[in-house]
């Protein structure tokens, strides 16, 4: 467990075993929140992680999520019956997920195939113990501390970061990219519901905050919040423009993996080979392809 804010620690989700991928935050208080659960192969980490933090299964009040892709959720139901006094919170759109993971689970082993043994799946949680959360919810932690959950789409469209207000410390999912191995930042723009647009809307959003920690859950805290939201930005826009060169171009996610790997080259962004073999492994520069391009076709590639 790291601490990167005050009352904030961050862990290790090792997702399918790989260090240095996916966080979750205890954020402590009279009544605790776990934001994130990491994969269902990451739950018996999760567990050992807040035993070790001295939460036993009668101690956490709530397991937040910024969103129901598996690498984030897949933990939940298990947790959620591990940890019975927890009640789940969860953008609307993704809280029938959490109670009915079926096809969720499905798509997700659509898009990864054969990496899919990474997350594992997604145990029902009680639809009594989820809350199905608008923008602005309150998270109500202890006295001077709640937990705001944060609208900002683009990655998903059901995706929040979750703003801590006694520290101005945003966990901002994926909103914002991803930075592990060392590497630098990337974006993560997956099928099937990715939105430039949204995200980039998201992005401008997150700058208003002025957070003085923004952490991404791959893989924690950046060294200065302004610039990296800045780079996300220029990045995501860049990310649009090779969609839209390969939509117009080939019209089909051949040209669009052409346009991207032309416009974002992950060998000379990532920067280390150890961030690159992440990616490798995880496979999810390719998972931006079908995503983009998914979103040029019903951008029209702006016209």
């Amino acid at each position: 467990m790291q601490e990167i804010a005050a009352g904030i620690e961050m862990m290790d989700t090792r997702l399918g075993g790989l260090a240095g991928v996916m966080s979750a935050y205890l954020v402590r208080g009279p009544s605790p929140a776990l934001v994130e659960t990491g994969a269902e192969t990451s739950v018996d980490t999760v567990r050992e992680a807040l035993a070790g933090a001295g939460i036993g299964p009668g101690d956490l009040a709530w397991i937040v999520l910024t969103h129901v892709h598996l690498d984030h959720c897949g933990g939940a139901g298990a947790l959620a019956a591990a940890f019975p006094e927890a009640t789940v919170v969860v953008h609307r759109r993704g809280a029938r997920h959490l109670a009915e993971p079926d096809r969720l689970v499905a798509g997700t082993a659509a898009v990864h195939g054969p990496r899919m043994a990474l997350y594992g799946g997604l145990d029902p949680t009680p639809p009594e113990r989820i809350v199905a959360a608008e923008d602005g919810h309150r998270v109500p932690v202890g006295p001077g501390r709640d937990l705001v959950m944060i609208e900002t789409l683009g990655h998903a469209r059901h995706h929040m970061s979750v703003l801590d207000e006694a520290t101005g410390t945003v966990l901002a999912g994926d909103a914002v990219g991803a930075r592990m191995g060392g590497g630098g930042l990337y974006p993560v723009l997956p099928p099937p519901d990715v939105d430039i647009e949204l995200g980039v809307a998201s992005l401008d959003r997150l700058a208003r905050l002025a957070p003085r920690v923004l952490s991404l859950a791959h893989f924690g805290p950046v060294p200065d919040p302004e610039a990296e939201i800045a780079r996300a930005r220029e990045l995501q826009l860049r990310a649009a423009e090779a969609a839209r060169e390969g939509w117009r171009g080939g019209g089909d996610e051949a040209a669009v993996g052409a346009a991207l790997a032309r416009r974002l080259p992950p060998e000379e962004l990532l920067g280390t080979p150890e961030a690159l073999a992440l990616w490798e492994r995880l496979g999810w520069v390719e998972n931006n392809v079908p995503g983009l391009a998914a979103w040029a076709a019903r951008d029209g590639a702006a016209g």
